[in-house]
């Protein structure tokens, strides 16, 4: 079969890597892709992802049977609608309505609370003077979180009321009543990720889970970010924590979604927090997580091809992963998330095979420049989480670049140590 991914990122660097593994897959078109791709994939430089009626035309020409989305702007979009039903191209992925939960965080709050999902106590506002005297009432520590797609970034987690203030001016703009605002509890614990497949009311949620780092800076400090790492297994957090997180908000939410109308097809990435109180939901995103997708699917043995066919036809099925623990260390250009300068050089040749590209591009002469925030991802395996640190790190070590051009994380996976 031929399979089309749409992204330029590194969890598309992922998804078309494991697609190259398949013995049914025959082409991989990365749609728009990036300059690492092209060893695995034929790039369609030209063709955005947002532009879908060019990627439909890719797809017809090309007989591609499966499109996987990887980002969720396009999903959001309507990509997925306008592909199934405009051309009967099949799509792995959320069709716009059922992506709402993630481009809408009340939207999902209130189905959370209609289903009695455990999550984090909220309230929405439009207006800026009822959010501020409702941030006043609750005091610090507090979570506001902007309704939308924000790339991971929309999220203001305050420890104190001047932090809660100010990101309360920073996620409306001063003040402006067109920007809806959600304002939560602060929860306490161990955040982890669980990818689930699912269709409709049938789910099948990954036998392992992961831990990201969201904030900027070493000990968890800083803005958050779409993600400076990941590792997986993560060992502390018990086998009981997943299964309490499928059988009290999995299995729950996609019931809750059937008898909504929604008809949920593709990754439901679920972020969650173990608490003194049991596991709780922080979030969900409609894609699998970036960077958990490039760590999750390098340890997966199984043929991702044949796993969305599964999930297609509603069958059971387990999936295996490799022994051993990888962690990925985010490389990102300085002043990440906020500004920063692009077109810095580069060079990873040496540990090309362990890293995965999020946002690199090329110049004249085909050396690496940085074009994005998060830059690369690289990664290292061992037999347990120790070696892995060690051996990610010593891979870090030997990409090289310009002193102040880009930072990462010193202390991936630290609660695993």
């Amino acid at each position: 079969m031929n399979i089309a991914v749409i992204g330029g990122g590194g969890r598309e660097h992922a998804l078309v890597r494991k697609f190259a593994e398949s013995e049914k897959v025959d082409r991989i078109f990365a749609i728009p892709g990036n300059a690492g791709m092209s060893d695995v994939a034929e790039v369609i430089h030209g063709v955005s992802e947002k532009d879908f009626e060019a990627i439909a035309g890719v797809c017809l020409e090309n007989e591609v049977e499966w499109v996987v989305v990887g980002p969720e702007a396009p999903l959001t979009e309507g990509i997925v609608d306008y592909l199934e039903d405009e051309h009967g191209i099949k799509v792995f992925g959320p069709r716009k309505k059922e992506a709402q939960m993630e481009s809408s965080k009340a939207f999902t709050k209130e189905l959370m609370e209609k289903y009695d999902i455990p999550t984090a106590k909220f309230a929405k506002f439009n207006d800026y003077d009822e959010a501020y005297k409702y941030i006043e009432e609750q005091g610090a520590p507090i979570v506001l979180k902007k309704d939308g797609l924000a790339a991971g970034k929309g999220v203001v987690v305050a420890t104190d009321m001047d932090e809660a203030l100010a990101g309360l001016d920073e996620l409306t703009a001063g003040g402006t009543d067109d920007a809806q605002i959600v304002i939560e509890e602060y929860l306490e614990g161990e955040e982890f990720s669980l990818m689930v497949l699912v269709n409709g009311e049938y789910t099948h949620s990954f036998e392992m889970i992961a831990q990201d780092h969201k904030r900027a800076f070493d000990g968890d400090t800083g803005p958050n970010t779409g993600g400076m790492g990941a590792y997986a297994p993560v060992s502390h957090i018990g086998e009981s924590h997943r299964t309490e997180a499928i059988e009290k908000i999995i299995k729950p939410v996609a019931r809750g979604m059937v008898e909504e109308g929604l008809d949920y097809f593709g990754i439901l990435y679920l972020g969650a927090m173990v608490t003194a109180d049991g596991v709780k939901v922080i979030e969900f995103n409609a894609r699998f997580g970036d960077p958990e997708a490039q760590i999750l699917l390098s340890m997966m043995d199984d043929d991702f091809a044949d796993v969305i066919e599964k999930v297609h036809r509603k069958e059971p099925f387990e999936l295996s992963f490799k022994p051993g623990c990888m962690v990925g260390v985010m490389l990102a250009s300085t002043g990440y998330p906020k500004a920063y300068e692009k077109e810095k050089y580069v060079e990873f040749e040496s540990v090309r095979d362990n890293c995965y590209i999020s946002g690199l591009g090329q110049d004249m002469d085909g050396r690496f420049v940085t074009s994005g925030g998060r830059v690369l991802l690289v990664t290292g395996h061992g037999e347990s989480v120790d070696q892995a640190v060690k051996s990610v790190y010593e891979n870090v070590a030997q990409v090289k670049y310009e002193d102040g051009d880009l930072f990462f994380r010193k202390d991936i996976a630290h609660r695993a140590l």
